[in-house]
């Protein structure tokens, strides 16, 4: 299915910041249900015919999990840019989340 994994394990209130013309920043909160040892991954693609790139510098919480990403040289287009926050645990399946975003509206 293409939902699979435990339901409240995707992450949530997902959002980004442009700053600085260049300079992205996204963050979001852990799953309420998710395990304790889940890692998540920020994936992105600025348009249909840019490659998928995941994010080079995370930003962890207290647990070094993953809660956010800061984006450098991000070129504004015209199209939505495609956000995808999947996870990982060692006891469940963890549902991603993913995200249409107009850049020039954020």
């Amino acid at each position: 299915p293409v939902f699979a994994g435990m339901n409240g394990s995707a992450i949530e209130n997902f959002s980004c910041v442009i700053y600085n013309i260049f300079l992205m920043n996204c963050t979001w909160q852990v799953g309420k249900d998710a395990p304790a040892d889940t890692q998540y991954f920020l994936h992105w693609q600025n348009s249909r015919d840019a490659k998928e790139v995941e994010c080079e510098l995370y930003i962890r919480d207290e647990n070094g999990r993953n809660m956010g990403c800061i984006f450098q040289n991000v070129s504004i287009g015209t199209e939505k840019a495609y956000f995808l926050v999947n996870g990982s645990s060692k006891d469940s399946l963890i549902q991603f989340y993913d995200e249409y975003i107009d850049l020039y509206k954020i």
